[in-house]
């Protein structure tokens, strides 16, 4: 979810310009590290919506990861705190918002309908974003291919799909293209970590409402550790690789990569938390891979005037 979205905020801060020194590991493989923590974290946390809820998980894991943020920037954030305008300061609160209703309306998604479903409905948001961004009529052969993608990973004719997670999923797409959007705006204004610090804290604001009536009264010693070490591998450790990663890498070879996310959501699903995708699904996300790969190349196009270079 927030994954995909900080290379804009991350973008803006390093112009993808590679940093003199050596290179430990190369930036793609960054990226799909960062990936697959995402995607475990995300499969793991179903695991606890039985006990606190999805929106009560949600709750938590924003509140251990924006806990865990303000006490590492500390000092710095609050002397860049007082001296932003009041403006950028709003635009935080904004994107602070629209994350915690990303994650919830995902969380209540993924409790509904099978991880790779869920997170394929949720990236029609950043494709739409692509699409729309490359100005050209024809890209949005892309978002029909998206679109089939998704009626085979739900099956509407089935009768088996709950409507009422297609419905949190296509909520979660809405709220995930405003961050895509909103992130680049506070991306040029703050540090990536001061950023993330502001958002994620504001998120848990947002969320407490809905997540913390439920999971309160059913917080142990054992489920806040659980959540703790989920909040470790979603959204802490992939912002850290992806900021790294952006380093070393440009946007597009990112946006290429990150296309991938469906299919290795689905691959969590099946390994983590049992979910056996059928014949259809497969072939639903592969269309769902193939538009969002195929839609971040032609932004590149119109970007440079000519074919993306990996």
């Amino acid at each position: 979810m927030t994954a995909t979205t900080a290379a804009d905020t991350t973008d803006a801060i390093t112009g993808a310009t590679a940093p003199s020194g050596p290179r430990l590991m190369p930036g793609p493989a960054l990226v799909l590290i960062a990936m697959a923590a995402l995607h475990t974290g995300s499969a793991l946390a179903t695991e606890l919506f039985g006990s606190l809820g999805p929106a009560g998980t949600t709750w938590l894991r924003l509140t251990f990861a924006a806990v865990f943020l303000l006490a590492c920037t500390g000092r710095s954030l609050w002397r860049t705190l007082k001296t932003t305008p009041r403006a950028d300061l709003l635009a935080t609160f904004l994107l602070g918002a629209v994350s915690a209703g990303m994650m919830l309306l995902f969380s209540e998604a993924a409790a509904r309908l099978p991880l790779g479903t869920a997170t394929a409905l949720e990236f029609l948001g950043p494709l739409t974003v692509a699409v729309v961004a490359s100005r050209r009529f024809k890209e949005l052969t892309w978002l029909g291919l998206a679109a089939i993608g998704v009626l085979l990973l739900t099956s509407p004719w089935a009768g088996a799909t709950s409507l009422t997670g297609v419905l949190f999923g296509l909520g979660s797409a809405a709220c995930w293209a405003l961050y895509v959007v909103g992130t680049a705006h506070v991306g040029s204004r703050f540090s990536a970590s001061h950023a993330l610090a502001v958002s994620l804290a504001v998120a848990a604001l947002v969320a407490a409402p809905f997540g913390a009536p439920g999971a309160v009264p059913a917080l142990t010693w054992h489920t806040a550790a659980a959540v703790a070490g989920i909040a470790v591998l979603m959204p802490l450790v992939p912002f850290l690789l992806e900021m790294k990663a952006l380093q070393r890498i440009g946007k597009t070879t990112y946006g290429t990569l990150a296309g991938l996310e469906p299919a290795v959501s689905l691959l969590a699903g099946v390994i983590l938390i049992a979910q056996t995708p059928t014949s259809l699904q497969i072939a639903g996300t592969a269309l769902v891979v193939a538009a969002g790969i195929g839609a971040t190349r032609a932004e590149a196009r119109r970007r440079t005037g000519g074919p993306p270079v990996l």
